[in-house]
């Protein structure tokens, strides 16, 4: 690269805003940021600030705006802080940014990742929420604005790999018979079901193979995490429900594979490391160092696969239920989810009502299609109020 090229990091003070900026500090002659956000950890994003020197920083509300704000002037750095939604939208559509990685988790990370996409920028997806919501009308936006769309999800990024390079979206011209996504099974894939009643957050929370945020722990927990990547495999790849299984591999080793018509499958493999997606986009054509381990498959000795259990899972066949239904479901769905497991890490719901309330709000909140944004955003909204009704009530 003969210029630096400009990135926004929305999401920076989460796990993969922290992993991404540290592939960038691996690269300070390729990158240059111009524009980092966060929600309310005010003291990561300011190291963050002080290290990466950003035009900009952008958190969520006032009062740690303005706290950022004094403490960027007490050390003489001249970045300047913004605040609300509207502000990380800005910053994800700067006319001299280049790239713009989005990862701030949840329905919260859906306008800034549209943003991007309508701005033309290349835009790193680790917000599977964008595509699960609004799958539709992001792909509309992609598509519309010239946009190049880069998956950060490992599983997603790995299947990237494993497609033909002029891939165009059309599975049965690549010779493509089904799309393999990988799952850990999470803390619980061998515990007693009926123990699962008395799960607490922390044991939720503690994934055996990667290190993650609160929200995403537990819906790897439930596998709804992995719902949702099957929705997000849907648009991305133009793949139909049947076209996609999920298949639960502990070692979390291979993290997905393409089946091809003539026999062939092609898996990506790698360390459990979320550096190695990151490198990947951020280099996209080229590859570059991540800092990442080399794998060793002596030390690993083994590579095991199962079905995942229906009874231990629901969560992932209210997923492939919703994508079926078609629609505003899966924003329903997703909506449902992030008010269940708030509740749940609240200890306010055990851990087994999760499912349980996502499929009474599948039930209670009609699917409508999507023609714009707001479609989604009313399903959204609707299904939030649903399921806080259901949670209040016990």
């Amino acid at each position: 690269m003969s210029a630096l090229h400009s990135i926004t990091v929305l999401g920076s003070t989460g796990t993969i805003g922290v992993n991404t900026l540290d592939v960038v500090a691996r690269h300070p002659e390729r990158f240059r940021v111009v524009a980092l956000t966060g929600n309310s950890q005010v003291e990561r994003l300011l190291q963050q600030c002080r290290q990466f020197r950003p035009r900009y920083a952008v958190v969520l509300n006032p009062p740690e705006g303005a706290q950022l704000r004094d403490r960027l002037m007490q050390e003489g750095l001249d970045t300047k802080v913004l605040w609300g939604v509207e502000a990380m939208e800005t910053v994800a559509a700067l006319p001299e940014v280049d790239s713009v990685m989005a990862a701030i988790v949840g329905a919260a990370g859906l306008r800034p990742a549209l943003a991007a996409a309508r701005a033309g920028k290349r835009v790193m997806l680790a917000n599977k929420e964008a595509l699960v919501m609004a799958g539709r009308v992001f792909m509309d936006a992609v598509r519309q604005h010239h946009a190049t769309l880069l998956p950060i999800d490992s599983e997603h990024n790995a299947i990237f790999q494993a497609l033909p390079r002029d891939f165009g979206r059309d599975l049965a011209a690549a010779g493509i018979r089904r799309i393999l996504l990988t799952a850990s099974g999470g803390p619980f894939r061998a515990v007693p079901v009926s123990q699962l009643e008395h799960v607490t957050p922390s044991q939720a929370c503690a994934h055996p193979n990667w290190v993650m945020g609160r929200k995403i722990s537990v819906d790897s927990a439930t596998m709804m995490n992995k719902g949702l990547e099957v929705i997000e495999a849907h648009w991305l790849f133009n793949a139909a429900a049947d076209q996609i299984e999920v298949v639960i591999h502990p070692q979390s080793v291979i993290h997905s594979m393409v089946e091809y018509v003539d026999g062939s499958v092609l898996a990506q493999l790698g360390n459990p490391d979320m550096r190695t997606p990151i490198a990947y986009a951020l280099g996209f054509p080229e590859r570059i160092d991540a800092g990442v381990e080399a794998l060793d498959l002596f030390r690993i000795g083994r590579l095991d696969f199962e079905r995942p259990d229906p009874e231990r899972f629901p969560c992932l066949q209210l997923a492939y239920q919703a994508l079926r239904q078609g629609g505003t479901a899966p924003a329903i769905l997703n909506a449902a989810n992030e008010v269940a497991v708030a509740a749940f890490l609240d200890e306010r719901i055990p851990f087994r009502a999760i499912p349980a309330m996502i499929d009474h709000v599948l039930q209670r909140v009609d699917a409508r299609p999507v023609s714009e944004l707001e479609d989604v955003l009313a399903a959204d909204r609707l299904a939030r109020q649903a399921a806080s009704r259901w949670a209040a009530a016990g």
